[in-house]
C-alpha cells in the first residue's frame, strides 16, 4: 500500500518514480506554471510531468531551480512531440527540451503519441539517450497493446512507463494486464477525467463513507491499482487535497465498484484515430 506523497515505485531499470506528482497540460507558461510547481513542491511532490507540446518547460524548469531542491530529489518527466519524431529529430528536441528545463539530465523521455512509421525510429533515439545517461528511464504515452507489441518485437530496451488515459470510465483492464505482465509501469493522465467522473453516485457514496472528496477517492483508486497518477491542477488548494489521499485505503469491493463504471469512454482522442 501507498502510504505516503513520498513513497516512490522501483521501474524495471531500478529507478524509483514517485507514485504521484502534478502534471501541467494546458498550464500557462510564466507565472501561472512556475505558481502551480511551487505549489506542489511545497506541499511535498517531488514528481512534475512536462511536454515539449505543453509549451511551458521554462516554467517548469525555473520554478524547480527558484524553489532549491536537490536535484535527486525531484523527478522530472518530459515528451517528444509528434511532429519531432525520428531519429535525428528526436535527439534535437529533446536537447532543446533539456535546455529550456535547464536541467543537466531528465528523469523520464517520453514517445508523446505512437505515430505511424515513427515510432520505432523515435525509439532508438530514446534508447541512445538512455545509454548515454542523458534520460534516467525512458517510456512511451498514448501506447495501445498492439503499439506495445509492435515496439517489444524490435527494441533494444523495453519502455519503463506507458502513460495513457486512466479514469473510472477507462479503466483499460487489458492494457493495465499487459503492461503489469512486461513490467511496463502504467501511468495516468487526466486520472479524474477533467472532473466528469465525480458526481456519479459510487464515487459521491465512498467519498461520505471516508470523509474524502470525490477526486481524492478516484486518486486513491488509481493508486490501488498500481498506477503511477499525475493530476493536474493550478489552485493550490487543490493540489494540496490531491495529495491528501494516503491516510484511507479502499475496500476490495469498493474498488470492484468503482471499475464497474467503465463505459470505454475517452475524454482525449483515442491513438488509433488521432490526427497525425
Amino acid at each position: 500500500m501507498v502510504k505516503s506523497i513520498e513513497d516512490r515505485v522501483t521501474l524495471h531499470n531500478g529507478v524509483e518514480m514517485p507514485w504521484l506528482g502534478l502534471g501541467v497540460y494546458k498550464v500557462e507558461e510564466g507565472t501561472e506554471v512556475e505558481n502551480a510547481v511551487t505549489a506542489a513542491l511545497k506541499t511535498g511532490y517531488r514528481s512534475i510531468d512536462t511536454a515539449a507540446y505543453y509549451q511551458n518547460e521554462q516554467g517548469v524548469g525555473k520554478a524547480v531551480k527558484t524553489f532549491g531542491i536537490p536535484r535527486e530529489e525531484i523527478f522530472i518527466t518530459t515528451k517528444v512531440w509528434n511532429t519531432d519524431q525520428g531519429y535525428d529529430a528526436t535527439l534535437a528536441a529533446f536537447e532543446e527540451s533539456r535546455h529550456k528545463l535547464g536541467l543537466e539530465y531528465i528523469d523520464l523521455y517520453l514517445i508523446h503519441w505512437p505515430v505511424p512509421g515513427k515510432f520505432k525510429d523515435t525509439w532508438r533515439a530514446l534508447e541512445k539517450l538512455y545509454r548515454d545517461g542523458a534520460v534516467r528511464a525512458i517510456g512511451v504515452s498514448n501506447f495501445l497493446v498492439h503499439h506495445l507489441r509492435d515496439l517489444l518485437a524490435d527494441c533494444e530496451i523495453k519502455p519503463m512507463v506507458n502513460q495513457v488515459e486512466f479514469h473510472p470510465r477507462l479503466t483499460q483492464k487489458e492494457l493495465l494486464a499487459f503492461c503489469q505482465e512486461h513490467e511496463i509501469r502504467m501511468e495516468a493522465w487526466s486520472p479524474l477525467m477533467r472532473g466528469k467522473v465525480l458526481d456519479h453516485p459510487t464515487i459521491l457514496e465512498i467519498s461520505r463513507k471516508y470523509g474524502k472528496t470525490p477526486a481524492q477517492v478516484v486518486l486513491r483508486w488509481d493508486l490501488q491499482h498500481g498506477v503511477v497518477t499525475i493530476p493536474k491542477s493550478v489552485h493550490e488548494q487543490r493540489i494540496r487535497e490531491n495529495a491528501d489521499i494516503f491516510d484511507f485505503e479502499l475496500s476490495e469491493a469498493e474498488m470492484a465498484q468503482i471499475d464497474q463504471l467503465n463505459q470505454d469512454e475517452r475524454v482525449g482522442p483515442h491513438p488509433d484515430h488521432f490526427n497525425y
